[in-house]
């Protein structure tokens, strides 16, 4: 493929988070501002409700900056960002926006919109995570202050279109958007690549997360109208063209939150690493799941226990499937997007074990539909959302099947959002 290499400054090396060093990565139950309605979105509206929060904003109307960072769908690539492999995520128009004044006095102070929770910490004393959504801000200014990125003080106002905990990556687009805002210089002039390093440095060393790459990718290296083919060991991406002129993406929400707190999915990450660390044994050159090989399967059998061989399983033919939707993409066979799909999906329930009952109901009414072109699950599952391939005429169908047969099968309440392949993270101009 003809790739863009990862360009920029590596991120400074590894060391303990402040406070706690403990890896709980499951500390993703720390809540996160609700979503607002689009009007709240609004460039007047957020000047207005930052006026409103903030005085010194009203006294300097032209000193007001507004950052936006979109949230993401996979499309397909399911938990093969940490092993190393091959991801197929778009940047979407659901994100998370900050109005804001610079200061100069180094403390950071946010209200959330959504529900007044106003949170603070100081730039020279940023103290250990809180467990709340805050810790996504400091956390950024943590790594950024690692990485010799300088930063200002603020006062801002946040509002968010995405859904929490539903798998499409609020957390990363509050990490990019708190990144744009703090950096002293646009971006800090860090090429997005290596600015969504430094974010998922935050999540992983400070809030505790241990997630890949994939979702501060996404976020900051959106392309408008396209995927974008990010290979997690090289970094090298590429934008994917998708058949938008005729087709749109549907993202479903089960009403079910993603809990990763009791989804198991550092067990899963472990699993992975102990398949690979069995192989690696034998042959020193397999250093991630991203190096074995279908025809190598047999020995993960022999080596491992049942559930790390079928999360091996998964990830190797994750990895071809990812290529094989480029392929299919590229010569608009949609049909074979939709198998490949469902094949994804089986492997993520099967396999992985990570699909929900809601989940499958989702993929299985979208499925019965004329129009839809391909449905999976989405994201790192465990309840959250579906994403969807669909004709244009055939997303009101859609909406009817869900509405109809959803909540009877799962006694939930399905929510439907109709999404654009949007830009990565920077100012919202206007």
């Amino acid at each position: 493929m003809t790739a863009r290499s990862a360009a920029g400054q590596p991120v400074g090396a590894a060391r303990g988070a402040p406070g706690d060093r403990r890896r709980e990565s499951r500390s993703k139950r720390a809540s996160r501002p609700a979503p607002a309605d689009s009007a709240a979105l609004t460039s007047d509206a957020m000047r207005a409700a930052l006026v409103a929060s903030e005085p010194r904003a009203a006294a300097d109307l032209g000193a007001i900056r507004i950052v936006r960072a979109p949230g993401r769908v996979n499309l397909i690539g399911e938990h093969t960002d940490y092993n190393l492999g091959l991801v197929l995520p778009a940047a979407i128009d659901l994100e998370i926006r900050i109005a804001f004044v610079p200061t100069d006095d180094r403390r950071v102070e946010l209200v959330s919109s959504a529900t007044g929770d106003r949170a603070r910490f100081d730039l020279d004393a940023i103290g250990p995570r809180r467990r709340a959504w805050i810790d996504y801000v400091a956390g950024t200014a943590w790594a950024l202050a690692e990485a010799g990125i300088a930063m200002r003080g603020l006062r801002g106002i946040l509002v968010s279109s995405l859904p929490t905990a539903s798998g499409l990556s609020s957390s990363a687009a509050l990490e990019l958007a708190a990144a744009w805002a703090l950096a002293d210089t646009p971006g800090g002039n860090i090429p997005p690549l290596s600015l969504a390093r430094i974010c998922q440095r935050a999540e992983n060393a400070y809030v505790g997360v241990n997630c890949g790459l994939m979702d501060q990718f996404a976020s900051a290296c959106g392309v408008t109208g396209d995927a974008v083919l990010l290979d997690c060991r090289s970094l090298e991406f590429r934008p994917v063209a998708l058949p938008l002129a005729t087709h749109c993406l549907v993202v479903i929400h089960t009403g079910s939150t993603r809990s990763l707190t009791t989804s198991q999915y550092n067990l899963r990450r472990a699993q992975c690493e102990a398949a690979a660390a069995a192989l690696a044994a034998e042959n020193p050159a397999i250093e991630s799941l991203r190096d074995v090989t279908p025809a190598m399967l047999p020995r993960v059998r022999a080596l491992v226990g049942d559930a790390e061989f079928r999360r091996c399983r998964h990830v190797v033919s994750e990895n071809g499937r990812v290529a094989e939707t480029i392929d299919a993409l590229a010569a608009g066979d949609l049909d074979a997007v939709g198998r490949l799909w469902a094949a994804s999906h089986a492997s993520l329930r099967d396999d992985f074990e990570v699909v929900s009952p809601e989940l499958d109901a989702l993929v299985e009414i979208a499925t019965t539909v004329p129009g839809v072109a391909a449905a999976r699950m989405t994201g790192a599952g465990f309840g959250g959302c579906t994403i969807n391939l669909v004709a244009r005429d055939a997303v009101d169908a859609l909406r009817d099947a869900v509405a109809a047969e959803y909540p009877t099968r799962t006694g939930l309440a399905p929510r439907v959002y109709v999404v654009d392949a949007v830009a990565g993270a920077g100012f919202l101009a206007g």
